[in-house]
């Protein structure tokens, strides 16, 4: 999704177009998580970018785009931009550091 959304719409309240919007975003990402995953992907990830113009947009993370849109609105922006693509993502192993020791006891592993 690459959208840019207006913040104020005549006859609506500006707390009511924001809340349109989060809920557009959350709309978007939960029928993205709903699409068949590739070949050795595990989940989907988001690829999000923010910002009052497409050309000034920044890299974000998805939990941060409702607070960046209240500061966008807060700041007196008319419109912002918002570019969120889905990514397949792999889980990464966590890697046991060499003082690790076994789960419920106070003994080191031993390799």
């Amino acid at each position: 999704m690459k959208k840019t959304f207006p913040l104020h719409a005549e006859g609506k309240q500006p707390a009511r177009v924001l809340d349109a919007i989060r809920h557009e975003l959350h709309k978007y990402v939960k029928r993205e998580r709903r699409r068949a995953l590739p070949e050795g992907a595990d989940f989907w990830d988001f690829a999000c970018k923010f910002g009052t113009q497409a050309d000034n947009a920044e890299v974000a993370h998805l939990n941060e785009l409702g607070a960046r849109l209240d500061v966008a609105a807060q700041a007196g922006a008319t419109h912002v931009y918002v570019e969120i693509l889905a990514v397949p993502g792999v889980r990464q192993r966590k890697v046991a550091s060499a003082d690790a020791t076994v789960a419920g006891s106070s003994e080191p592993v031993q390799d």
